[in-house]
């Protein structure tokens, strides 16, 4: 990928479309969003590739985070993240969702790009 500055912060052309970067969100996404999207989002990608193989389908996934601790002293870096899970299916075991959730630690290529530096928290709750 080439990022390119502009006025208000960078760009980079992606097959999907521009994405533009920024301090400033006015002008684009900060970089923590993109940063707490991505785990968030490998996350729930995981989960539901985890629950359809478990013969668990999930209707619906949706992933907040619900806390994003940083930490003002050491350049406001992200020290964790709280990831809850509401998951829509009239299939999902709820006894099952313990191992679901650390194959999706596991497996989440984002999660265990930031492992050891960002305290990853998940929780969830079945929506039938």
């Amino acid at each position: 990928m080439k990022f390119e500055m502009t006025e208000n912060g960078f760009e980079t052309e992606t097959s999907y479309g521009k994405l533009a970067i920024s301090s400033n969100d006015e002008f684009g996404f900060r970089p923590f969003q993109l940063l707490v999207s991505s785990v968030a989002v490998c996350s729930g990608g995981v989960m539901r590739k985890i629950l359809d193989k478990m013969r668990m389908p999930a209707e619906h996934i949706t992933v907040e985070a619900k806390e994003i601790v940083r930490n003002p002293d050491v350049a406001d870096r992200i020290e964790r993240i709280h990831l809850h899970f509401t998951i829509k299916g009239s299939s999902i075991e709820d006894s099952k969702m313990d191992r679901v959730l650390e194959l999706t630690t596991k497996n989440c290529s984002m999660v265990q790009s930031v492992h050891d530096s960002i305290e990853i928290v998940e929780t969830y709750e079945i929506v039938k």
